[in-house]
């Protein structure tokens, strides 16, 4: 089996689930109206950099927009406490296939921020990731639980630093759409089926599905998968230890196809499913006054951001509730993304550091659509009830969380676009009445992937 170096399979979650939903249903209340700082104001630096005048650094990451921007505040105070010179590199998915390309030729980045811990692996076994510093590791010990530590090291060695986490079991609604069907956040799958019914009648399409985005099917398919077939077969499948081919995915994927196969639910139809990328899924939603293209969309907590480049307002127009019980209980799906050094450098090393602190999670955390792992991060950093909630959710759950199962996986599997898990899936929203067709291919290419 293919050794994913993290522990996480006596994490639980639980937990989590019932933190989560406390923590969105208190959002509307006027309980803790914590101000945020104003934007652009720094607090006295709780990290000691060192002086690294005329040193370049590059950074790479798959971050594009609003996100590649927050991010880039981050990187300009690094700048300005060090006096090093920092440059973005968008990266493409697959990220490892990137990087590959840049140490072949010669100039890989210094830094680069995983979005799977699948990447990691396949880095560490590559030769191309450094073990954190004697800095960055004091950091990690005083700000990160266990969980998130041991998600960021292979084989017991420390290699990265979870810079941003992600709650990706949230459905983000139109407060508006609701209100005009007279529909009430669902707690249940079925009872989510009644809403999507009711809201389709009502004149709006249910849901707004990323469908040009692989990635966002497999989440989807996760949030199902544990809630249904529960923690320890999620565990598994995660690791490849049952087949895709097992009568537990047939049933989420029947229950996936229980939304996808209603054309009628999705903003544009099938076709337009599949033709909509993430951040127009989050835009459509929140557009259009009274007549919105959908009235939901499902993703996680980091939607904000994307909800931050239409007028709707986080708290009034735009609200959220966790991802319905589809089984006993609801699920709670994380993800995150690990800054790794790729360069034995002191510059690469101090970036780490600086990214392990609350210093640079807090600029991000005040732009909105982002949450941190770190302990110490302040929560009026965060602009509003509800991401503050949320962030204080994760913390309160400390390893109670299952981490993202593509995410996991071999990135040929889970982090391809057009291959693999994402190219099934999207297959299998085309058409979601082939739930035996779309196992055999999700097991042919997991088989593939993993080597077994």
């Amino acid at each position: 089996m293919r050794e994913h170096g993290t522990g996480r399979t006596h994490l639980r979650w639980a937990a989590l689930a019932a933190a989560g939903a406390l923590a969105l249903t208190a959002c509307g209340s006027d309980a803790e109206k914590e101000p945020a700082p104003p934007q652009g104001a720094t607090a006295s630096p709780g990290v000691e950099l060192p002086r690294l005048d005329g040193e370049k650094l590059q950074v790479a990451a798959v971050w594009t927009g609003p996100e590649q921007e927050n991010f880039t505040k981050v990187l300009k105070e690094f700048e300005k406490r060090t006096g090093a010179s920092v440059t973005f590199v968008p990266a493409q998915d697959p990220i490892v296939t990137f990087l590959g390309t840049k140490i072949a030729g010669g100039a890989p980045p210094d830094v680069a921020l995983l979005p799977q811990v699948g990447a990691l692996v396949s880095a560490v076994q590559n030769k191309w990731a450094q073990p954190v510093g004697p800095e960055a590791q004091a950091q990690l010990d005083k700000n990160y639980s266990a969980g998130w530590k041991s998600l960021g090291a292979v084989g017991g060695t420390q290699y990265g630093v979870y810079y941003k986490a992600a709650n990706k079991s949230l459905i983000w609604y139109n407060a508006k759409a609701f209100e005009a069907a007279g529909v009430k956040p669902p707690k249940t799958w079925k009872e989510l089926i009644t809403a999507a019914d009711t809201l389709s009648a009502s004149g709006t399409p249910a849901v707004s599905v990323a469908g040009a985005d692989g990635w966002t099917l497999t989440d989807w398919f996760e949030n199902i998968y544990l809630s249904q077939a529960g923690p320890e077969k999620y565990d598994r499948l995660a690791k490849h230890e049952i087949k895709w081919t097992d009568d537990s995915v047939k049933q989420a994927l029947t229950t996936l196809g229980e939304l996808f196969g209603r054309k009628d639910f999705l903003a544009g139809g099938t076709s337009g499913a599949l033709a909509t990328e993430f951040p127009k899924s989050v835009t459509q939603t929140f557009t259009g006054g009274d007549r919105p293209a959908a009235a939901m969309v499902f993703e996680g907590d980091f939607v904000a951001v994307n909800i931050g480049q239409t007028e709707a307002k986080i708290g009034e127009d735009a609200l959220v509730f966790p991802f319905p019980a589809v089984g006993e209980k609801a699920p709670v799906v994380s993800g995150g993304d690990v800054a790794v050094a790729l360069k034995p450098s002191k510059g690469a090393q101090a970036l780490l550091t600086f990214l392990a602190s609350a210093d640079a999670a807090e600029i991000q955390a005040r732009e909105g659509g982002f949450v941190s792992p770190n302990k110490a991060v302040d929560p009026a950093a965060y602009p509003n009830d509800i991401q503050r909630g949320i962030a204080k959710a994760l913390i309160a759950a400390g390893d109670d969380f299952r981490f993202d199962m593509s995410d996991q996986a071999p990135a040929a599997f889970g982090g391809t676009p057009g291959a693999g898990e994402w190219k099934a899936l999207q297959d299998f929203l085309a058409n979601p009445s082939d739930v035996a067709g779309t196992q055999a291919k999700l097991e042919a290419d997991a088989a593939k992937a993993y080597g077994n």
